[in-house]
């Protein structure tokens, strides 16, 4: 079978680097896509993935993404994973300017990516029969929670751009796939959220069952991308069983009452 290519941002870390690793041992060409030039070297050596160093929040890297893919060739899937969340104050107390950015890297980023590589997933559909946009967004992007304000309001955004997509996209062999995860243990998410405050980022994992970890959400992601180009899974969310909702979180052992 003709290698597919697969493009994945955020692929410095997390469930983004997952993805990259999962996907290159299923035999896929990939494009890791990230800011940190030395997590990326670092990955392609591990994995062998082609990689690029890109700001999506700035159009010209965007540009430069998308010229430097059209001399690949079509790409097959685009899998948008980069965004974050920054700061947990309530709606009155929290930061604009942490909302404008976190509006930056989860709505306005998915948009420009998205736009850049239609042209190139258009070309993979005409000659491999089907192409795939799949974002990662989060449970926070369906069920609001108390001091998730800007996330919440982020993450709701993007999965409305995942929505009117699908419908833009209806009568073309390009399936639009959202996935939702909840609480997943990486070692980037919550620090970077708690600005660099390790204890409190530890906090949130504290005496939780099994939280997910990344390579969990790759597996979601690399099955929806490889199942028959008919099947569309538009919304898979993945949650540990620990967590009920994401305000309701067991801790402690799990057990049949």
């Amino acid at each position: 079978m003709t290698s597919r290519r697969v493009v994945v941002t955020g692929a410095s870390s997390g469930i983004g680097a997952a993805s990259v690793r999962l996907f290159r041992e299923k035999g896929w060409d990939v494009v890791g896509v990230a800011r940190r030039a030395d997590r990326l070297e670092a990955l392609a050596a591990e994995t062998g993935a082609d990689t690029f160093v890109a700001d999506l929040t700035v159009q010209a890297d965007v540009d430069a993404l998308r010229d430097y893919l059209a001399e690949l060739g079509p790409v097959h899937a685009l899998v948008n994973n980069a965004g974050g969340a920054f700061g947990l104050a309530s709606v009155e107390e929290s930061d604009p300017e942490d909302w404008l950015r976190m509006f930056a890297v989860n709505v306005v980023a998915v948009k420009r990516v998205t736009s850049a590589l239609l042209p190139l997933l258009r070309l993979a559909a005409a000659d491999a029969g089907g192409a795939d946009i799949l974002t990662v967004t989060s449970i926070a992007g369906h069920v609001a929670y108390e001091g998730g304000g800007g996330y919440n309001a982020a993450k709701f955004g993007a999965h409305a751009v995942m929505e009117v997509l699908r419908l833009e996209l209806a009568g073309e062999p390009i399936r639009v796939i959202e996935v939702a995860p909840g609480m997943v243990k990486t070692e980037e998410f919550s620090l970077v959220r708690f600005g660099g405050d390790q204890a409190k980022a530890d906090a949130v994992y504290d005496n939780v069952a099994n939280p997910l970890i990344a390579e969990d959400v790759a597996e979601a992601i690399v099955h929806a991308i490889e199942l028959p180009a008919h099947v569309n899974l538009d919304l898979v969310t993945v949650k540990p069983v620990a967590q009920a909702a994401p305000h309701k979180v067991v801790r402690g052992e799990l057990a049949p009452r």
